[in-house]
């Protein structure tokens, strides 16, 4: 029998006894790339702009499909160095536009051990200790969110689209298909896209003028509801949608009135409660800020995301229910992963677990996270960013020439130059994106005046910003700002 081909070093397998003995070398050639690739960026996100950005990386890159490789380290080199060079980089205390945060080291570690081991989250023989710590992880979380639930229990998700989704069905499922959404405009695109997707009617979108949803509104509009009967002449089911941490300012939403309003209802409809706290959801691990998401227990789910205010790579989405048998519709059956007789024998069946089949072991990283700093050392690195976002604050408020929207409830401070027009502010923030000095994000707000104006957006999501970083953040924004009238220089 002839001897099977030598494969090349790049086919070495990550797992097993030898796995650590492949990897080893690969990751010194992959830390040295990031090393290089930062350097050459040299800032918050690469200069020139889209097509120079694109022109580099291909440069880099060579042929798509290439008949003969080059080895492990070249491609590794060479196309981790390319990213790196032409990322945006979320540690960098100018790339402070989105809920995109800096990962911890510890949790980019974990995920390589997870990236490694590779179990699938789909049927217990495929990730035996994975499952187990999912399941022990979650329940812990879940209790966290609803410490008064009968069985408190939480999915692991991709992010907050595929939570609030999540919530969205199992509403569904609950009330009825007549289910009926009411939000805010504040609300997360992702609910609107959650109703396309299962089939039910556009949600009513009711005005938020000060950022936040009105109680008062959602009443009027869980009344107007009731010309909208079924067949059977019962009221429509309603699901209350409201927002812990908005993705253009973390606003929150009054949580326990909206609460109290869905309880009022209760009696004469089917009505439920979810909260997108994806943003906001991590200040219940703070004694300083926790208060800002009272209420948050009172809601039928919750969306967390611990990769936005939680420091974790992508992806670390949760979905939180006060009691487990809530999530009873996503119970599937395939003889293959989770045969009857199976799980009759006691083998745990993960197929409930999400509406995903293949699953990686997200909850490692979250773990590893936890145990390292505990929830206190969490708490802390949460503090310190609300902190930076106050201090970013109160320098704009003592620049003139500059008008902040409000003081920040989590860490999104909302600013503009104080007498520019729409169209100078979008200019200013695609000025800095082009050059590689500031990644700021935009938003549509009402201010004190009461006009719906552009504002530049910076979500602070680094622990270890400095004061530094901040009045430097500041004056880029200055420096690129339209002069002044005569008459107004302070």
């Amino acid at each position: 029998m002839p001897a099977p081909p030598l494969l090349p070093d790049p086919t070495l397998l990550a797992g097993g006894a030898a796995g650590p003995r492949a990897l080893r070398p690969l990751l010194d050639t992959v830390l040295t790339a990031l090393a290089e690739g930062a350097a050459a960026r040299c800032g918050p996100l690469p200069a020139g702009g889209p097509e120079a950005v694109t022109r580099r990386l291909l440069e880099r890159c060579g042929p798509a499909l290439p008949a003969h490789g080059t080895g492990a380290h070249d491609a590794l080199h060479s196309l981790v160095g390319a990213l790196a060079e032409g990322a945006a980089d979320p540690a960098d205390p100018h790339c402070a536009a989105h809920l995109h945060c800096p990962p911890l080291a510890v949790a980019a570690a974990a995920d390589l051990a997870a990236a490694a081991l590779n179990p699938s989250l789909d049927s217990w023989d495929q990730a035996p200790a994975a499952s187990a710590l999912e399941r022990h992880l979650t329940s812990a979380l879940a209790e966290l969110v609803h410490p008064e639930g009968p069985a408190p229990d939480a999915l692991v998700t991709s992010g907050g689209t595929e939570a609030n989704l999540l919530g969205l069905l199992l509403a569904r499922e609950r009330l009825g298909p007549a289910l009926r959404i009411i939000c805010g405009a504040n609300a997360h695109h992702s609910v609107h896209r959650a109703a396309w997707l299962l089939g039910l009617p556009a949600p009513t979108v009711l005005p938020t003028p000060r950022g936040i949803l009105d109680p008062a509104a959602v009443a009027d509009a869980l009344a107007g509801l009731d010309a909208l009967r079924c067949t059977t002449a019962a009221p429509a089911p309603a699901l209350v949608v409201g927002t812990a941490g908005t993705t253009d300012a973390g606003a929150i939403d009054p949580l326990p009135a909206l609460a109290d309003t869905v309880a009022a209802h209760r009696d004469h409809r089917p009505t439920a409660l979810h909260i997108d706290a994806a943003y906001g959801g991590p200040l219940l691990f703070s004694a300083a800020h926790r208060a800002k998401l009272t209420g948050l227990d009172r809601a039928d789910s919750v969306t967390l995301d611990l990769h936005k205010l939680g420091w974790q790579p992508v992806a670390a989405g949760l979905l939180t229910v006060p009691e487990t048998a809530t999530l009873a519709p996503l119970g599937q059956r395939a003889d293959y992963l989770n045969a009857e007789d199976d799980t009759e024998a006691g083998l745990p069946d993960l197929l409930g677990r999400s509406p995903r089949t293949t699953r990686r072991p997200d909850i490692l990283k979250i773990a590893v996270t936890l145990r390292a700093l505990g929830t206190t050392g969490l708490a802390a690195l949460v503090d310190a960013t609300c902190a930076a976002a106050a201090e970013l604050a109160a320098l704009i408020e003592a620049e003139p020439r500059l008008s902040l929207h409000s003081r920040p409830t989590i860490s999104t401070v909302l600013f503009r130059p104080a007498d520019a027009t729409d169209e100078e502010v979008a200019d200013i923030r695609r000025r800095l994106l082009t050059e590689g000095r500031a990644v700021l994000g935009r938003a549509r707000a009402r201010g004190a005046d009461g006009r719906d104006t552009l504002w530049l957006k910076a979500t602070l999501l680094n622990p270890h910003v400095q004061p530094g970083d901040l009045a430097a953040l500041r004056k880029l924004v200055l420096d690129l700002s339209p002069p002044r009238p005569k008459g107004d220089q302070p």
